[in-house]
């Protein structure tokens, strides 16, 4: 797929730069330890969860073309919902029922009972001590601490890819934000069977959003040891 650099007419003589964006984007159009398909709905959910929804639309009808499906689609949609709120995972529906024809639905979803110290647990098993905001919200708020943790057993647990897939597209939108946050979810993507090398295209999905800035700010993370 060609990228929305290499489009602007402007830069028609920046040789450097559109080289350089050829090898990003032959990081993340060819299978290698991710799939083509899935590096591009990655692609995608960083650009709209960026406010770039022309890019969010372009990176998608490449996936779609490669053999991404409306289901697939919908991992990112509940993805950015627990990352970045109703806004985002609304701006990306709407991006997907534009890429795959689909409308809204008013079916209500069936309620979830949530046990006594069932959040507190999640917590404690995936962070390994609860983070001091989550502990104040489980003390304060705790109906809001269940709602995280069954948005947080939504964006992994349940995701419609995988778990892994679910911390890949978790890591691609904080390193597309430059966000630190970005470690966590290294660290998670690892727990849940990546590879490095999977990790580090994921990474680069983050790149047409979110700039070289997006390596840099989560690269660092894969120099740490999977022992530590």
């Amino acid at each position: 797929m060609s990228n929305a650099i290499s489009d602007l007419a402007i830069l028609r003589d920046a040789h450097f730069t559109l080289a350089g964006y050829e090898r990003f984007r032959k990081v993340i159009d060819e299978d290698g330890a991710l799939p083509a398909r899935l590096k591009a709905l990655l692609a995608a959910v960083a650009a709209s969860a960026r406010n770039y929804p022309d890019l969010a639309r372009r990176e998608l009808a490449h996936g779609k073309a490669s053999g991404l499906e409306v289901g697939d689609a919908k991992a990112g949609v509940i993805v950015l919902a627990s990352l970045r709120g109703e806004g985002a995972a609304s701006g990306f529906a709407a991006v997907v029922g534009a890429v795959f024809g689909i409308t809204t639905s008013d079916e209500r979803p069936p309620e979830i009972e949530v046990a006594e110290g069932e959040a507190r647990r999640n917590f404690e098993e995936y962070f390994g001590v609860v983070p001091p905001a989550l502990e104040v919200m489980l003390r304060t708020i705790p109906t809001a601490a269940d709602g995280y943790y069954l948005m947080r057993r939504g964006s992994i647990d349940a995701n419609p890819l995988s778990p892994k897939a679910g911390e890949l597209l978790l890591l691609v939108v904080l390193a597309a934000d430059h966000s630190p946050m970005a470690e966590r979810h290294v660290d998670g993507a690892r727990r849940a069977g990546a590879s490095d090398a999977e990790i580090a295209e994921a990474i680069v999905c983050g790149i047409p959003s979110g700039g070289v800035a997006a390596w840099m700010a989560a690269a660092p993370y894969l120099a740490k040891d999977r022992a530590e």
